[in-house]
């Protein structure tokens, strides 16, 4: 408990799951409040006629990723809930709802899901470390999901942080040949850094709302082409936990997966639960410090085309 900041139940259901919104960071020892708070147009062909004028045909690219594979792909979930006391970190309660939701949203869009619950830096260095090495031939994609406390740049296991470069960058197109030309998406919920979104207010109101081939070996993609990065919010920012009903974030990404994750593009997924957060949630508490403060998430997409499940 010692390092969970409490702060009242955001704007959601009642009942059992009324329970405070906490951040994953670092707790603040300052206060008795604790905070973890031409393609190139190779189709380009000239077709003389006899009026000796030319005709060019243009190929236009797929922009589509091809999902016609054996298997849509893996999903590797890593959800750290307990830590040891030297990292200085409490135990992050409601992760554990995160991990089964997001497990139930990615199997029904077709990922083998494997979860692994409190893993120390080596064992998630070697998890996805081994993930790289398999082959990913018979796959459309890779995800990899990460529930965590964190500060900028880094994620918690349970035995201290790390660099989340660390682990992505073994999905590199130099280094996991397999998933070259495939995206590689990675969903991340942990904070950022120690700052409070404060919010504001805006004079617009809800309108009536509710809530094609695999990479060409001829050529050459950067190696850090085709990955998708999903953080839970923006860089240096806290980002919100309720240990009843589950992170923002995480709740907010299944709720739109379950319903448009067939139907949407993946940017179009995630621009509709940085909507939901950022419309849906704002934390409460006695304290001012941790009342009415909001979160967005960001997206950082490498992707080059479109993504559809």
């Amino acid at each position: 408990m010692s390092g969970n900041q409490h702060v009242d139940h955001s704007t959601q259901d009642e009942g059992d799951e009324d329970c405070e919104d906490v951040v994953d960071a670092r707790p603040d020892r300052s206060s008795r409040f604790s905070l973890f708070a031409k393609k190139k147009k190779n189709g380009e062909e000239e077709q003389p006629k006899p009026s000796l004028s030319s005709q060019y045909r243009i190929v236009t690219p797929t922009f589509q990723y091809n999902m016609d594979y054996k298997k849509v792909g893996k999903c590797i979930i890593i959800n750290n809930k307990n830590f040891e006391d030297k990292t200085g970190m409490g135990t992050r309660n409601g992760t554990d709802k995160d991990a089964g939701d997001l497990a139930k949203s990615f199997r029904n869009l077709g990922f083998e899901v494997c979860t692994y619950n409190d893993r120390s830096r080596g064992d998630m260095e070697k998890l996805l470390k081994q993930a790289a090495e398999e082959n990913h031939s018979d796959a459309a994609c890779f995800a990899c999901i990460l529930l965590s406390h964190g500060e900028e740049g880094l994620i918690y296991g349970t035995d201290g942080p790390m660099a989340i470069k660390s682990l992505t960058a073994l999905f590199r197109g130099d280094k996991c040949k397999s998933l070259i030309g495939k995206p590689k998406l990675f969903f991340i919920q942990a904070c950022r850094g120690s700052e409070f979104d404060e919010g504001i207010q805006t004079d617009s109101g809800p309108a009536n709302d509710t809530l094609e081939t695999d990479a060409n070996p001829r050529y050459k993609i950067p190696v850090e082409a085709d990955f998708l990065f999903a953080y839970s919010t923006v860089p240096g920012y806290y980002s919100w936990r309720n240990p009843g009903r589950g992170s923002w974030f995480v709740q907010s990404l299944c709720s739109v997966l379950n319903e448009h994750g067939k139907q949407l593009e993946i940017m179009q997924i995630l621009t509709r639960v940085n909507y939901v957060v950022a419309t849906n949630f704002e934390s409460q508490s006695d304290d001012p410090r941790f009342s009415e403060k909001k979160q967005i998430p960001c997206v950082v997409s490498m992707l080059t085309k479109e993504l559809y499940f």
